[in-house]
């Protein structure tokens, strides 16, 4: 029950204010939005590039830890993964008491990295919100001894700060509130007979209510849905209805899931991995926590690098894409120190490099094996800015396939003018003996007229073979997996392949033949692969092996049906799949 108030004249002001909160009906919503009305729309978020999510809930108190044992999986999952009853569950939000929040300083602190948005988890799937609610007592406002509002003071900030601010929202699991979703269970069950009810009962009372609360007084820019369990088109309409308060909202995919086109939102979300080639038109983002765990964990220390967060920012610029990088609070209201730390590095290199992240658009190259390109380029002329991930050791930076008139060339860092002469299909820029940043070095290259770019894939040599470096590869992760190139020149690798959903690709150009593909990897472990051509498919055994020095291995044969462009993928067989490196295949009539 909600707080009882001593005042007869409050209780009825208050009853009336919860009964307009809750019968407020929502505007219509357009039934069509025009390519410039969306464009419009979504501006500031294609500008925007980089964001913070924000994880942060009651089970901060647990720490990923339930009765003393270490409960695995990420922290925010702790009641699920735990089976944490209901009421052990609620008795943890006596200890969320966040007396070092500093909305001020979170602010900043996001600012001073060089994002420009936030999306905090107003509710999470343990049910708790951070926000006083009105249709719960399961809130940061009745339920903990800090008694008031976290999100409200959080949105002033962030805005003081010139940044945009977002809610998340799970709209299906509430592992609290009678009925709502849980997964990997039937609906209107769970693991606690307090969980048990009706589905669309929790719908009505809960969601769409406090969906129309987040709307109407935290007025976001963003509202981020979560996983759409048990959800169809019945059940995501009253929800989605409620986006006409908030005519130039922006959200993602993840209202109902696969379905129909109104429901799919303005944004694609893949989650813990970079796409390999992007998801063309449509705007994506790619959400990535620090460590292992979006909530936060006490003992998760396995932290990204400085090295890698920027790269992978760079990377996913250069497909068109947005990063939203997760940080995960203490119950005490602190963002871990060495979050801290990693936002203030990747702050520093975005001081001097964000003209070469906000506001650019996709590269114009298929593959650039010393790095990435991101774009601002009109009909006259634009500008190429090109991140070099490995210095050449020769002084010679080639940019393939690029025949735009090239007018001058510059490093970011310190400003020094560069001389780019074209060579042929090429442009080849002369380079300081040492890179100015070790971890990505920014070059602008300038150009006049329209960019103009030559596709130019791995083709036959002289003696007719095709080379395909694993610099040259697309990794197709997905949530589970971390597969990736690391290293350089020859030592360049795909490494981290353990898990069997991630898939290696290569496009590359031949004639109409056989071809016999030899894989050069590196490792012990056995396995079997899936070489697919175009639509032909076959099977490939890797064998085991005593040393784990790299060795060549023959995959099978391949028929190339006609001259042109073809895709060669690698997919690894469930069964005992444990990985191996892979420094690349060559194709050999």
């Amino acid at each position: 029950m909600k707080k009882t108030l001593l005042l007869a004249a409050g209780c009825i002001a208050l009853t009336a204010f919860i009964s307009n909160a809750q019968t407020t009906t929502a505007p219509e919503i357009s039934a069509s939005e025009t390519k410039a009305q969306r464009d419009a729309r979504m501006a500031w978020w294609r500008e925007a590039k980089f964001g913070m999510f924000i994880h942060w809930g009651v089970y901060a108190v647990p720490a990923g830890t339930y009765k003393g044992e270490p409960v695995k999986g990420i922290g925010e999952w702790i009641m699920l993964n735990g089976k944490i009853p209901v009421s052990e569950y609620r008795a943890f939000a006596r200890d969320f008491n966040p007396v070092k929040y500093d909305p001020q300083a979170w602010a900043k602190l996001a600012r001073e990295a060089g994002m420009k948005y936030v999306v905090i988890t107003a509710k999470h799937h343990d049910g708790f919100a951070l926000y006083p609610s009105d249709v719960t007592d399961w809130d940061i406002a009745d339920a903990t001894p800090y008694g008031k509002d976290l999100l409200t003071p959080l949105a002033q900030a962030m805005r003081k700060q010139g940044l945009k601010f977002g809610t998340y929202y799970s709209q299906a699991q509430d592992w609290t509130h009678p009925g709502g979703a849980k997964s990997r269970y039937q609906e209107g069950e769970g693991w606690d007979d307090a969980q048990k009810g009706s589905f669309d009962d929790y719908l009505t009372k809960i969601a769409v209510p406090q969906t129309r609360e987040i709307l109407t007084r935290l007025k976001p820019d963003v509202l981020w849905w979560d996983t759409p369990t048990w959800m169809n088109p019945e059940r995501a309409k009253p929800l989605h209805d409620l986006l006409a308060f908030r005519p130039k909202l922006i959200t993602n995919n993840r209202l109902m899931g696969k379905g129909g086109a109104i429901y799919q939102g303005d944004t694609e979300t893949p989650e813990q991995h970079i796409p390999a080639t992007g998801f063309g038109d449509r705007d994506w983002e790619t959400c990535m926590t620090m460590n292992d765990t979006w909530g936060y964990k006490s003992y998760d220390h396995n932290w990204k690098s400085t090295k890698t967060i920027i790269r992978n920012l760079v990377d996913i610029v250069s497909k068109g894409g947005n990063y939203l990088l997760n940080v995960g609070p203490t119950a005490e209201g602190e963002i871990p120190a060495q979050s801290i730390q990693r936002l203030k590095e990747v702050g520093a290199w975005v001081k001097v490099n964000g003209d070469a992240i906000y506001g650019t658009t996709a590269s114009p190259f298929r593959k650039l094996a010393w790095g990435r390109c991101t774009t601002k380029a009109g009909a006259n002329g634009g500008t190429l800015y090109l991140h070099v991930f490995d210095w050449p050791t020769d002084g010679k930076l080639v940019v393939p396939g690029l025949t735009s008139r090239v007018t001058g060339a510059r490093l970011f860092a310190g400003g020094k003018k560069l001389t780019a002469t074209a060579a042929g299909d090429d442009v080849i820029i002369n380079l300081p003996p040492k890179a100015p940043d070790a971890i990505a070095s920014v070059i602008a290259l300038k150009f006049k007229g329209p960019l103009s770019v030559v596709s130019k894939l791995p083709a036959p040599a002289a003696d007719g073979s095709i080379s395909l470096p694993a610099l040259a590869a697309d990794i197709h992760n997905n949530i589970k997996s971390r597969a990736h190139v690391e290293g350089a020149g020859e030592s360049a690798r795909v490494t981290d392949w353990t898990v069997a959903d991630a898939k290696v690709s290569w496009d590359f150009q031949a004639p109409a033949g056989q071809f016999r593909v030899l894989a050069e990897i590196s490792g012990t472990n056995a396995g079997q692969l899936k070489l697919t051509l175009v639509k032909a498919t076959q099977a490939a055994a890797i064998p085991a092996a005593t040393d784990s020095g790299r060795r060549t291995v023959e995959l099978g044969v391949i028929e190339v049906p006609s001259a042109g462009e073809h895709t060669l993928q690698l997919q690894p067989e469930a069964k005992d799949w444990k990985g191996f490196d892979l420094h690349g295949v060559t194709l050999v009539p």
